[in-house]
């Protein structure tokens, strides 16, 4: 198989785990929303952590627009928060292959027949993954001139990872394949867009979020600790006017230093950030028939 079509289907795999969870969990308690600029993002970061995406996306929008998100997932029109991975309108069908019967055995076959011991043509295929997606993230979407160049960055630090990560090794493949399939399984979302829909969004985020766990831990077994890099996450304030300001985040991915602006607003004495408002308003306002259209936004 081509270098870069093996690439894309491990990166394929990757967004269908993030889709994947566990049995529903408890319901959280959500905090209330920061009233400061850099609270703001610390709090995002926070639940990311602790992997509730039912914090995040009460954090994320003011409860106004989390309502009109909410009838949007129902009626269909949208999976956000979602969105905001790539791949995302392709992950109930990712979920669904995760969680067939025979897919440990399906898996690992693909896995010895494509990847088991290809480490250097994967090295290869996740630099030039990185100079492709790069160049797109300098040209194309709909992305803020912040998001582009954090993105970039975000981009640049996976792709040197995955030159180094042992992708190729086959013991892991066999550790962790059945570890995720197990996962899939349980969360009872296979089945398809519809079934996301008939859960409603606070349900199946509920049962994203221990995947999300889990997924994470899967990583640190080649040597990516996203929660150690998000504990490294340090915010401070550049400006604030009125009810407009922008925060500065540095952080560590993958070894690699990360600096980033961030604009962020307050409504009703919340603040939030903007890139982030703009996505979930497009979302809210999707229409039936472009729903599962495909909207390309890296996660970050």
């Amino acid at each position: 198989m081509h270098p870069i079509a093996r690439a894309t289907a491990a990166l394929t795999l990757a967004a269908a785990l993030v889709a994947a969870g566990c049995q529903r969990a408890p319901a959280p308690v959500i905090e209330p929303t920061p009233t400061e600029p850099t609270l703001a993002v610390d709090q995002l970061i926070r639940d990311l952590r602790h992997n509730d995406l039912v914090a995040w996306s009460r954090h994320a929008v003011p409860p106004d627009l989390h309502a009109r998100l909410d009838v949007a997932w129902a009626e269909g029109r949208t999976r956000w928060p979602l969105t905001e991975l790539p791949l995302d309108d392709r992950l109930p069908a990712f979920l669904d292959a995760l969680a067939a019967p025979d897919a440990d055995r399906r898996l690992l076959a693909v896995y010895r027949r494509q990847f088991s011991g290809a480490s250097a043509e994967l090295r290869s295929a996740a630099a030039t993954l990185g100079l492709f997606a790069t160049q797109y993230l300098r040209n194309e979407g709909d992305y803020s001139p912040d998001e582009r160049a954090h993105y970039i960055q975000l981009v640049g630090a996976v792709s040197r990872w995955g030159q180094r990560a042992p992708l190729g090794d086959l013991q892991r493949a066999r550790q962790t394949i059945p570890m995720l399939t197990a996962a899939a399984r349980q969360t009872g979302l296979a089945g398809g867009p519809q079934r996301f829909r008939d859960l409603g969004m606070e349900r199946s985020l509920e049962r994203l979020g221990p995947f999300f766990e889990r997924f994470k831990q899967v990583l640190r077994t080649y040597a990516l600790d996203l929660d150690a890099d998000l504990g490294t996450a340090r915010k401070s304030l550049i400006e604030r006017d009125g009810d407009h300001a922008r925060v500065r985040l540095t952080y560590t991915l993958a070894g690699q230093a990360i600096t980033a602006e961030l604009a962020v607003e307050r409504i009703d004495g919340h603040w939030y950030l903007t890139d982030a408002l703009r996505h979930a308003r497009a979302e809210a306002d999707r229409p039936a028939a472009t729903a599962a259209a495909p909207t390309g936004a890296p996660a970050g």
